[in-house]
């Protein structure tokens, strides 16, 4: 997973956040292999802490998902979404899935809004380390009985 991160994405993450993630929140995080047993794309998903406003909503949070360019469109980034959303709302109950996304990364945002229904729900001003602005997207999520 690590290394189709640092293939494809500028923000890499430390291997102890990976380890983490999978560790606390093993349910959310999916990888998809070639036929030959490398890992080609990731998705890499939390259950954000509890605040200390014990009234607020359980939600999950996409920290981070790529799939080699190789793959892409094939619907494997999408089938990754889905596949950790389902586990949000079905394990955690999660009401909502969060996700920052690059205000440039057109073809993300497309996946995003177009694909899995995602809405803009604010701007973060100089979000990422090279001072790009990121859009905080936010998905409503139906729990199962």
């Amino acid at each position: 997973m690590q290394q189709a991160n640092l293939v494809n994405l500028p923000e890499n993450y430390h291997i102890r956040l990976w380890i983490y993630h999978i560790v606390t929140w093993p349910q959310l995080s999916y990888v998809v292999e070639d036929s030959k047993g490398r890992i080609i794309g990731y998705v890499l998903a939390k259950i954000e802490e509890e605040s200390e406003d014990k009234t607020a909503d359980i939600h999950g949070h996409i920290n981070s998902i790529s799939v080699l360019r190789g793959y892409r469109r094939l619907g494997l980034a999408k089938k990754l979404m889905l596949l950790s959303q389902e586990a949000m709302a079905s394990v955690y109950k999660a009401q909502y899935v969060s996700l920052h996304v690059r205000e440039t990364n057109k073809a993300a945002i497309g996946l995003y809004r177009d694909t899995l229904g995602f809405e803009v729900a604010d701007v973060e001003k100089g979000y990422y380390a090279d001072g790009e602005d990121a859009y905080m997207m936010r998905l409503n999520l139906e729990s199962g009985p």
